[in-house]
């Protein structure tokens, strides 16, 4: 059974920590705006497996930290995750949705009508590349 409901930002830490950056601090994966956002939590037979935040300026929005637990990678979760929040997004009325996305995962967004755009950078090891699509 998979549920996906709004969580506190402190329940995305340990998610994000373990299946996004095991080798840094706890504190590293913590966004100095997390308590502006909205946060989703996936539930796999009620165990917190999965994990998303949403922040908007105004119709447009940006997810981060989509992560899902190793043990829970490669099961459509990650994908489950990034159908909420494109139907939350537009029953919000958003125009468009972003991320800074890492550069290995790019392909899994291109399903979702992302496109890549132009602007990449370098950080915490890893490459990245702004994806966006207008909804």
């Amino acid at each position: 059974m998979v549920q996906i409901e709004q969580i506190f930002p402190s329940l995305t830490w340990r998610i994000r920590h373990e299946a996004m950056y095991p080798d840094m601090p706890l504190d590293s994966v913590k966004l100095k705006d997390d308590f502006d956002g909205l946060h989703f939590g996936l539930y796999a037979d009620h165990k917190l497996a999965g994990v998303v935040s949403l922040f908007s300026q105004g119709d447009v929005y940006q997810f981060r930290k989509l992560a899902v637990l190793p043990e829970y990678q490669k099961l459509g979760y990650g994908a489950k995750l990034m159908e909420y929040i494109l139907d939350f997004c537009k029953i919000q009325k958003a125009t468009a949705l972003w991320c800074n996305a890492r550069v290995n995962a790019k392909e899994f967004y291109f399903k979702f009508g992302f496109r890549e755009t132009e602007d990449t950078f370098f950080k915490d090891g890893y490459d990245f590349v702004v994806m966006e699509k207008e909804l």
